[in-house]
Order: structure tokens, then sequence, then C-alpha cells
């Protein structure tokens, strides 16, 4: 697998994790892609299409353009894994979507959307470019350009999201979200309604979602994890709590996960196991 990640120059990368390349041919069809709290900016250099599948209709697609935008998911959905044979991506930061969409985060929630519908035609001229350039290095130029050119929003916060964002990535479990509403001196209806329409999810999901990416990112440290402390690390009651969370995010148990985790996929990945 040839996988490549850029960082963007200030001030996209207050809100652009990274950018990334891959190419890879997977030995296995499908693979199931679990929630991160992020939003996704992916482009097909090889076939103008993407294929999408509910993991309980795993026969039946939903298809997209070569560019298209992931929002945030609360649960996972499966891609066809041949289709990463050459994608370039934009891995925005929890939050960090909502100045390049044209539309509040949260009206893509647990959706696909074609870049075109949010970009218009410079969205078909991006994949164009990027198809036709010769190395990534050319890739990632073209890809931050254009992200640059297409800001609807001024690079910046909300101050209650800003401050709320900051609080639940330093607290393992997520703050109480009603301690960082008083904090932030808005009503809870007005601070969910600003926290969804930029990050893309209520905070208290946000917050889970989050605490399942952190176990997770300590369950893939190990071979045969401890998952009772595990629990515990992460702010879960016990461990029934952290299983039950397992199942509702990723659709697996912890188990199903270690024994189908792979280091041929990216981040957030897993092969689908028929």
């Amino acid at each position: 697998m040839f996988f490549r990640t850029h960082r963007p120059a200030s001030p996209l990368s207050d809100f652009i994790d990274y950018l990334w390349l891959l190419s890879d041919v997977p030995p296995h069809a499908q693979e199931r892609i679990l929630p991160s709290g992020t939003i996704e900016l992916v482009i097909n250099l090889r076939d103008d299409e993407f294929r999408i599948y509910d993991p309980s209709r795993p026969g039946q697609s939903s298809r997209y353009s070569g560019a298209m935008v992931s929002g945030t998911y609360s649960g996972c959905f499966v891609i066809d894994a041949a289709q990463h044979a050459s994608v370039i991506g934009v891995h925005f930061k929890p939050g960090g979507a909502f100045p390049f969409l044209g539309a509040p985060a949260g009206e893509l929630a647990d959706l696909h959307v074609d870049l075109q519908a949010l970009w218009g035609r410079p969205a078909v001229e991006l994949r164009e470019r990027l198809c036709a350039a010769a190395t990534p290095e050319a890739r990632f130029r073209l890809l931050a350009e254009a992200l640059a050119a297409q800001l609807f929003r001024p690079l910046e916060h909300h101050g209650a999201v800003a401050a709320a964002l900051d609080t639940f990535g330093r607290t393992a479990a997520g703050a109480a979200v009603g301690d960082v509403t008083r904090r932030v001196g808005l009503s809870q209806r007005r601070f969910i309604q600003v926290f969804k329409a930029e990050v893309g999810m209520r905070p208290k999901l946000f917050c889970r979602v989050r605490r399942f990416q952190l176990a997770l990112g300590l369950a893939r440290r190990t071979e045969t994890p401890d998952w009772a402390r595990l629990a515990v690390d992460c702010g879960y009651f016990d461990q029934s709590h952290l299983i039950h969370d397992f199942r509702t995010f990723s659709g697996l148990s912890p188990t199903d996960y270690l024994s189908q985790r792979s280091e041929r996929v990216k981040e957030n990945h897993v092969p689908l196991v028929a």
C-alpha cells in the first residue's frame, strides 16, 4: 500500500489535519469505514465513481461521482476497496470542514454528497487537474489551492464551538456538555445548534464517537488488549459499556474487530469479512 500525507500551510492547517494520497489494490473486495467525528473529502483519480454500501445490505450500493464529501457518520458504512487503486483526500480536523462546504455540516450528517453539488463546476475541473498531475507533490498543491479558493466562510470557529472542541479534546471521556454550555454562556439549545452546524453532529454524540476512537487507538497498540482496563482508561462505565459502543459504531464486537483489523488498510478502515 502506498500512502502519503501532506500538511498544508497555515491557515488551512488550522482546519485540515492532512491531505492524503492512497494507491492500493487490496485482496479483499470491501472495507468497513468506522466513524471518526470528522468529515472527509475524497477524489477518485482512476474512475469517476464511488460506491457506498449499507452494512445491512452489502449487495446494494449508492453511487456517487468520483469527487465527493463524506459527512460525519454515527455508524459505519462500506466501500468498494478496488476503488482505492488511486485516491486523494482531505482529512479535516473535527469541525474543520464547515468553511469549505457551502452548507451547515449538520446537513451532511450520515450522508455522502457529490462535491459538485457543493462546489459546482470547480469540483469537476479539480478532479480533471488532479488526474492529469504527474506527481504527488503537484496533486497536493492543486488540492490545497482549490480548498483555499472554495471558502464559503472565514476560517474561524464560533467561539463556543472552539472552546468546546478544545475542552473535549483535552478530556478523555469528554466533558459534560452541560458544563461546557454554562462555560460558553449559551443556552443548551443554542450551543447544540451552533456545534452541530460546524462539527456535523450533536456534542454528546461527538464525545461518544471520539471516546470510541480513543479506545480504537489504544487497542491498536497491542495484540491482546485488556478490555476491562481499556474501558476504564477511556472513561466507560465498564467493559459492557465499551462493548455496546463498539457494536453501535462499528457493527463489530471488540474481539471481531481485533480478528479483522489489517495493516493493509487506511486508518479507520477494516476489511469486510463475509
